[in-house]
């Protein structure tokens, strides 16, 4: 995951929060977060990314719609970012 940019951590943060969200919720989540907002030509290339990487799964709602949801992969990823954060302190400098 460390080849991943921070905006790229962040959509898999999000997604693996949701269930299946859309691109369109994993987005207003984003913006809301980050407080500025993203453009589709900005949110789908890095959903892709993630998809092609195999963190992520991307699914049909409809004809217009997509859902994205974690893999294992995805989740291991997370878990193995968190382990390398905790070596830091990263969590106990930020509370």
């Amino acid at each position: 995951m460390f080849e991943l940019s921070g905006f790229q951590r962040d959509l898999l943060y999000v997604i693996a929060g949701f269930d299946r969200p859309s691109g369109q919720d994993v987005k207003e989540e984003l913006e809301g977060y980050l407080d500025e907002e993203i453009n589709h030509g900005r949110l789908y290339p890095n959903l892709d990314v993630l998809v092609q990487k195999g963190y992520v799964e991307k699914g049909e709602i409809d004809r217009r719609t997509n859902y994205y949801r974690i893999t294992d992969e995805g989740r291991e990823q997370l878990r193995e970012r968190r382990e390398w954060e905790s070596q830091y302190g990263v969590a106990e400098k930020a509370a």
